[in-house]
């Protein structure tokens, strides 16, 4: 009989289901949050309120789309942290009532975990390139600017992180600071598609080891267009696209330098991406070269998996779940996670 785990994630301000069966993902529904726009960042309070409203019909919703009954389910996993407080409580109590009412086990997944498993995801009747183990995960995403060492589903080390700002807050801070709107990501990737990237040049930090810190980065940005805009007011409308085509061209740099290093000093040569932040489509051309310059494997989890999602929760709770991995039901959940 074929073990079905249901998935749940609500780190941040998407609420999210799945269903997998035996490591095949069945469904994947996603509800997300529109009302943080108006504010340029997400509110926690407005993001824990509407999880509370989204978690019964999502769960709903993936069951119905996967063809399972409550009863079919084998065990739950759920995203415990890191993420906002608010939001992770309404997911870690959904699946905590579930566990006891069905009486099966639950299982808590790292959400930065999930992420550097998204390649991971099967899917019926669609081939998947798996990395093998040891791999390096370049996680990146609003919060998480990390260099992972995958030894195996359940053993991570991370080999280098940010100091300050994570490289996804960079992209967020930087569409602010240009007037851009939220989230900044996409929408300066856009731009930069436009754009000239060697147009401009902005400082890059240099921090020893395989740590990041972009801080020094967002700073440059924010006097160079200061400046500029002194001399022309028109200045950073005139010449958005080249902005942002060079600014992202730093970041990927920026990130890309450390990953290359990281590769040379541990001999690994299978490279993964994971994270928000992996859906840059420089990025992700970007990974692709280095790793034809350089004899990598390089794998891009799909589109719909880079961002958050129940289908990476419920594929690391089934990794777990076969190594004999259960939690208890007085799991509390933590915004903070100290490692993996």
């Amino acid at each position: 009989m074929a073990d079905i785990i249901l998935g749940i994630e609500s780190s941040c301000d998407d609420t999210s289901a799945a269903v997998i069966a035996d490591g095949v993902l069945l469904s994947n529904v996603i509800a997300s949050q529109q009302v943080h726009k108006d504010f340029g960042g997400v509110v926690p309070e407005l993001a824990s309120r509407a999880h509370e409203q989204n978690i019964v019909p999502v769960v709903s919703q993936a069951l119905d789309k996967a063809g399972v009954k409550p009863e079919d389910l084998t065990a739950i996993a759920f995203t415990r942290g890191p993420g906002l407080l608010g939001s992770l409580l309404v997911g870690t109590s959904f699946a905590k009532a579930l566990s006891l009412s069905l009486d099966i086990p639950m299982i808590m997944v790292n959400h930065l975990q999930g992420h550097i498993l998204a390649n991971f995801i099967r899917q019926k009747d669609i081939p998947v390139r798996e990395p093998s183990f040891p791999y390096l995960c370049l996680l990146v995403s609003g919060g998480n600017s990390q260099i992972v060492k995958v030894s195996s589903p359940l053993e991570y080390e991370i080999l280098g992180q940010t100091i300050d700002d994570a490289v996804g807050e960079a992209f967020d801070k930087c569409s602010k600071m240009l007037g851009l709107g939220y989230p900044g990501g996409p929408i300066i990737d856009r731009l930069a598609k436009q754009g000239n990237p060697d147009r401009f040049t902005f400082a890059k930090p240099n921090i020893p080891g395989l740590d990041y810190s972009f801080s020094g980065v967002k700073t440059s940005l924010l006097y160079f267009v200061r400046d500029e805009m002194a001399k022309d007011p028109d200045f950073m409308e005139k010449n958005k696209e080249d902005i942002c085509a060079s600014f992202q061209k730093t970041l990927i740099d920026v990130l890309m330098q450390k990953l290359i290093k990281a590769a040379k000093q541990t001999g690994i040569k299978e490279i993964t991406i994971g994270g928000g932040v992996s859906a840059n489509s420089g990025l992700r051309e970007r990974i692709v070269q280095e790793g034809e310059k350089r004899h990598w494997n390089t794998y891009l989890p799909e589109f719909k998996f880079t961002t958050d999602n129940a289908a990476m929760i419920a594929v690391s709770g089934w990794f777990q779940y076969k190594a004999g991995v259960r939690t208890p039901l007085d799991v509390a959940p933590v915004s903070r996670m100290a490692d993996f």
